[in-house]
């Protein structure tokens, strides 16, 4: 009896081939197989501060009263600016005082050179009227006294001579130290003068102000504190376990808080001693040009990672098979079935997750595995219809 194919019968002939074909399979999405590998120690952010390229606080060298504050926080100055200023009457008064007697020392060493090109000109061992009315006893001395005693060895009319020009020469000396003293005197009170204005040692701005004007300060006290802030730096203590994976010129990821913005930032100063008490050493990293933000800013910096973990591994958290109480993975054997294991999760970073038990570096697994899944189910690595990889059969 020659049997007719309804469209009825075309699909139930259908149907029932599929159900011959794919009978004992187990209905999964594809999934990829993937590597476990250890875990490293991680990127490891450490909190740091935004500051200036350079920065100084200037500190009152003289006591006395505050004339001048240039500007507030935030305004900038070129190099050699006045920024701060501390009254100088009494200084003023001392100078005056030490030009005179600068004066006084300069007319008192002229009268001492000549003196002493008189007596060169004009010996006063060989002068016979020194005194009113003792020319002609002065000429006998001169004639005949002076020669004759010479002649019995009763004196030498160069000895006097050369007391006379030792003396005059002493007088010089004397002369030109009181000049010098005076003149040091001076110096000094013009350096003094120079420390009551506060210059900027650089173009920059003013971080903070710590007085105000009429403010009376001593020796020592801040009175501003200034920063080159063209280029920025990040300051951030890092802990001494982690320095040595920083060298300097490395390039290391920091966030900054204005934004969230990420940049790149350069290693350039690590300091050689740490801190005893809190075991860090305080690391420098210079920022681009540009960046948002300024000095006291926030920012995290990202301390790269290197050292594998013993007995740790990470993956990613689409490998979790979903549902169920516990966490579970399906781990791939070498004749292509399956395991499903109960693992224990550790820190999630990002989309990782570090696995403390249950897996270990070099095992296969299922990334984005069917919630379905069981043990023994076998996965088809060699056929992939889609990019995704794998399937279950």
């Amino acid at each position: 009896m020659k049997m007719t194919m309804t469209p009825t019968r075309v699909f139930l002939a259908a149907v029932s081939a599929a159900v011959l074909i794919f009978a004992g399979t187990v209905s999964a999405q594809f999934g990829r197989v993937i590597t476990v590998e250890a875990a490293t120690a991680g990127d490891q952010t450490i909190s740091g501060t935004v500051v200036p390229f350079r920065e100084v606080t200037l500190t009152a060298q003289i006591g006395g009263r505050v004339t001048l504050v240039a500007g507030a926080e935030g305004d900038y100055f070129d190099r050699e600016e006045v920024l701060v200023a501390i009254s100088d009457e009494r200084l003023a008064a001392q100078r005056q005082a030490a030009i005179a007697d600068l004066r006084s020392a300069e007319a008192a060493l002229r009268e001492a050179q000549m003196q002493y090109g008189r007596e060169i000109a004009a010996p006063r061992s060989r002068d016979i009227g020194q005194m009113p009315g003792m020319g002609i006893p002065s000429m006998f001395d001169q004639l005949i006294t002076r020669p004759a005693g010479a002649i019995a060895g009763l004196g030498d009319p160069s000895v006097e001579r050369h007391a006379d020009l030792f003396s005059r020469q002493i007088g010089i000396d004397q002369a030109t130290s009181r000049w010098h003293q005076a003149r040091s005197r001076l110096d000094e009170i013009d350096s003094a003068i120079r420390d009551t204005r506060s210059v900027a040692p650089f173009s920059g701005l003013i971080m903070r102000k710590h007085v105000e004007e009429g403010d009376t300060v001593q020796p020592g006290h801040p009175l501003v504190t200034f920063g080159h802030v063209e280029f920025l730096r990040i300051e951030a203590d890092i802990p001494a376990r982690l320095v040595g994976r920083l060298s300097v010129g490395d390039m290391v990821r920091v966030t900054l808080d204005v934004g969230r913005t990420e940049v790149d930032a350069r290693v350039a100063q690590i300091f050689p001693i740490a801190d005893p008490r809190r075991h860090t050493v305080t690391v420098k990293f210079d920022l681009p040009r540009g960046v948002p933000g300024g000095p006291g800013m926030y920012a995290d910096v990202h301390i790269p990672g290197s050292d594998t973990v013993q007995g740790v591994v990470r993956i990613p958290l689409s490998a979790i098979v979903p549902g169920g109480a516990l966490p579970r993975v399906a781990v791939v054997e070498g004749d292509g079935t399956t395991r499903v294991r109960m693992v224990r999760l550790g820190a999630v970073q990002g989309n990782m997750v570090t696995v403390l038990s249950g897996l270990e570096a070099g095992e296969r697994i299922l990334d984005n595995p069917d919630a379905n899944i069981r043990s023994g189910d076998r996965v088809d690595t060699t056929y992939s219809p889609r990019p995704a990889g794998p399937r279950f059969r």
